[in-house]
């Protein structure tokens, strides 16, 4: 119970630094792409993926642990947590400083996760 209960707080840790991160770094734009005629960038991404390599990186990683090393009891909630991670920062990846903020936040998840995930016999 207290691994599950550390590796929320480190979804809801790397979530919030994500978010801080992203607004610290974010610019004002006074136009949408569209009114300016430019377009966004297109995203190239897969249902698992942000779009970010780091954060992509991590969530192959976990997953791949989270299916072949966590007992099925505590899949549940840490599954959870993670999907509820993965969505918001897909929100974060919609602009080009979110993912740039992201690609740090991802980083620290990683390395967190991987000396969390470690007491599962997980190896990153």
């Amino acid at each position: 119970m207290k691994k599950a209960t550390a590796l929320l707080f480190v979804f809801a840790l790397a979530t919030t630094t994500a978010a801080l991160v992203v607004n610290g770094c974010a610019k004002k734009e006074s136009a949408t792409p569209e009114a300016t005629g430019t377009s966004a960038p297109a995203a190239t991404t897969t249902a698992d993926s942000v779009g970010v390599p780091e954060c992509d990186e991590y969530i192959t990683k976990y997953q791949n642990c989270l299916k072949g090393k966590v007992p099925e009891a505590a899949q549940a909630a840490m599954k959870g947590a993670f999907d509820t991670t993965v969505i918001e920062w897909k929100k974060v990846a919609a602009t080009p400083e979110g993912k740039s903020g992201l690609a740090m936040a991802c980083k620290s998840a990683l390395d967190a996760s991987k000396q969390a995930m470690s007491a599962y016999g997980c190896e990153w």
